[in-house]
């Protein structure tokens, strides 16, 4: 018994020294969170061979490029709920521009996607984080908002994980850090 209280008074001063997170840490974290899916989506962007943009696992599901243009759309919307902050460019419909489907367009609109996720996440007001958004039944905090754009973009990345081994080609390792 006396080894038992001994050792919660040890720790005792470790658990009562145990720091909080701030709304500012949050947007750190979620900034650097965004910035290393930028650089790991296009690690998939660049495995791809530019002629493999069109491809298609099977008929009834988007190509490889409609994948990454919806997971870029899908940012803009996403973001844009959760910060209020606009995007600089047209989002809407884009895994449906014929004009898009290219290599050099779809890096050019995933990377704008990424850049507008991490700008609108550090000029957010930490403070309004909690504060509920949305449409109808769609209103949830500014902070469940962050979350749902982060793991939209992680499963569409992940979708196109098949479309890479389908090729022959090895996907980009993981980047948790």
């Amino acid at each position: 018994m006396n080894k038992i209280l001994f050792s919660l008074f040890i720790s005792l001063p470790t658990f009562l020294s145990a720091q909080s997170i701030s709304g500012d840490d949050i947007k750190a974290q979620f900034a650097k969170d965004w910035e290393r899916s930028k650089a790991y989506t296009l690690d998939y962007l660049n495995t791809m061979p530019a002629d493999k943009y069109s491809f298609k696992a099977v008929d009834s599901i988007r190509s490889f490029a409609q994948q990454m243009l919806h997971l870029a759309s899908g940012t803009a919307f996403l973001m844009n709920m959760a910060t209020g902050a606009q995007p600089s460019f047209n989002a809407r419909g884009l895994e449906g521009r014929t004009t898009a489907q290219t290599k050099d367009s779809v890096v050019y609109y995933v990377t704008a996607s990424y850049d507008y996720a991490i700008a609108a996440m550090k000029s957010v007001d930490a403070s309004k984080l909690g504060e509920p958004v949305g449409q109808g039944d769609n209103k949830v905090s500014r902070y469940a908002w962050l979350l749902k754009a982060l793991e939209h973009q992680a499963h569409h990345r992940g979708q196109t994980t098949i479309y890479i081994r389908l090729q022959g080609i090895r996907p980009p390792n993981e980047r948790l850090f």
